[in-house]
């Protein structure tokens, strides 16, 4: 057999057809960028937030949980800093005015991410042979005085208009040649306005920065009330409990808090399925060390971030690291790590690991009045403000990277095409289909029925019988059911035993209905 590359249009046709998520909104036509988790993406979901749950909750000692309000007093927002600094760069087409996310149009163009793509310029302006001998393309002269003239975050909104205005060609080229770096050359260079077609140097604004806060109002009165937000992340939630935490578990420092819940960005061009979008579910963690340990505790999280992936079912192949660079970093950050996958339209961030130091904590001291200090149960002379490394976690990108890396189309040697998502045994949805060979015959179903009330206790299992068993095979295949179970006459009549067919083998075998529950515990 043979398998082909995996396109976004694939999977988001499966997860239609096979009630893992539909369209918000759908039977009105849909709101943009909403999405809804069917009957088996709701199990897949929650399969993930347990696996992810026991992990670095339930299994460690040095960790607790936490579900706090979405709803926050707006001061928390201004002290963390979003109020200020949590925007993106918009960039208007001057002909059709239409407006769009200015970095996100380039990493649509090239498959890459923005961040590495600055990089890799960044690379060729140091080079001795640009700056020696290149005087080619006026695109690279212009970036070249950005960054001789400005600093931090004007430079790069400075930078990316410019980039903007000229074909990529010419920045491919040279990164090609002069760095470690390999991008693909996009057919047209130009890069151009979505809407209308423009392109070149006076077509764009200059970036403006967009706070991607939702806001809303608290209060019994329309247009009278208290200006308040959605929370765009759940890590504040944990910054303020902090001290209700460490009061009520005493715990003792290094430990984490974790938390899972929805969040709410207002972005401006969200796309690529579930990848981005303006309501999403984070699992994210706080965990609280001694200034000075926290670069040791940064590594120990990378291993334990590369764990989870692959205990989930992720190819390793697929997994890289990417270290955000200097003019990169949060306002709130000491040194950051994406964890990035393959996507269909190249690397994206995954998972981000972030040393927060310990700014949260001090600027929610500074605007609440509260001490924010850890002062150790068995030595109350030792206190200090922690400093916190963060592992965030997206749970629904999370869960679009299972469903991509785990769908498969193989061409099998009859030339027929098999459609299998090979996802990890532990998060299924369904972990062992029921088949019974004929639905009519009672005894068949009388006993298909005694099998899966037996095996629910332990497994996800389901019971169909809608089809012809080739159907009923292809149908589970495509749902990533590991295990087909079929009840026959032999069952009855002959050795009480089953036959189990292994979903990516596609191998069967017969076993005893008494010795199933022991099959499946070593199996899955």
């Amino acid at each position: 057999m043979s398998e082909n590359k995996v396109t976004m249009e694939q999977v988001m046709s499966l997860c239609k057809r096979r009630g893992f998520i539909f369209q918000g909104s759908e039977i009105y036509g849909g709101l943009a960028n909403t999405w809804d988790y069917g009957p088996l993406g709701v199990e897949l979901k929650n399969n993930v937030k347990k696996t992810w749950w026991k992990k670095f909750v339930t299994d460690r000692e040095d960790m607790v949980g936490l579900d706090s309000s979405i709803l926050m007093n707006p001061k928390v927002w201004e002290a963390s800093g979003h109020l200020k600094n949590f925007s993106d760069p918009l960039i208007d087409c001057k002909k059709c005015k239409s407006r769009f996310r200015a970095d996100k149009l380039i990493e649509e163009k090239i498959s890459v991410s923005y961040p590495e793509f600055i990089d890799a310029i960044m690379c060729v302006l140091k080079t001795d042979m640009f700056k020696s001998r290149y005087s080619g393309p006026t695109g690279w002269v212009e970036v070249q005085k950005v960054v001789d003239k400005y600093k931090g975050s004007e430079m790069y909104s400075k930078m990316t208009h410019t980039i903007l205005g000229y074909s990529l060609k010419p920045y491919i080229n040279l990164i090609n040649s002069q760095t470690k770096y390999k991008f693909d050359l996009p057919e047209n260079g130009d890069i151009q306005c979505p809407n209308c077609g423009a392109s070149g140097v006076d077509v764009w604004t200059e970036p403006k920065a967009f706070n991607l806060m939702f806001k809303t109002q608290q209060g019994v009165i329309e247009g009278e009330g208290t200006e308040i937000y959605l929370r765009p992340e759940t890590a504040q939630g944990i910054f303020v409990n902090f001290k209700n935490v460490v009061n009520t578990t005493r715990k003792k420092i290094p430990f984490g808090i974790a938390q899972i819940g929805k969040a709410f960005r207002n972005e401006i061009t969200p796309g690529n399925f579930t990848f981005r979008t303006r309501e999403f579910e984070q699992m994210e963690i706080e965990y609280f060390v001694e200034p000075g340990q926290e670069k040791e505790y940064f590594e120990k999280w990378k291993t334990s971030l590369k764990e989870f992936f692959l205990q989930i079912g992720i190819k390793e192949e697929k997994l890289k690291f990417r270290d955000h660079t200097k003019d990169e970093l949060s306002h709130y950050s000491s040194g950051t790590t994406d964890v990035e996958y393959e996507f269909p339209w190249g690397f994206g961030e995954l998972t981000g690991l972030a040393i927060r130091t310990d700014y949260d904590l001090k600027q929610h001291s500074q605007y609440s009045g509260e001490n924010m200090e850890y002062i150790d149960p068995y030595d109350n002379t030792k206190k200090f403000v922690p400093f916190v490394i963060e592992p965030s976690f997206g749970l629904d990108r999370t869960v679009l990277t299972i469903l991509l890396d785990a769908y498969h189309e193989e061409i099998l040697e009859d030339g027929t095409t098999r459609i299998v998502l090979k996802l990890d045994k532990k998060i299924a949805p369904v972990q062992v289909a029921i088949l019974p060979l004929k639905k009519n015959e009672e005894r068949i179903v009388t006993k298909a029925r005694e099998i899966l009330n037996t095996l629910r206790t332990n497994l996800s299992v389901q019971y169909d019988d809608s089809g012809s068993i080739g159907k009923l095979y292809r149908r589970q295949d495509e749902i990533g059911t590991p295990y087909c179970l079929t009840v026959d006459f032999d069952t009855i009549e002959k050795d009480d035993c089953v036959t189990i067919r292994d979903r990516d083998t596609m191998k069967q075998e017969r076993v005893k209905v008494s010795d199933l529950v022991d099959f499946f515990k070593e199996k899955i």
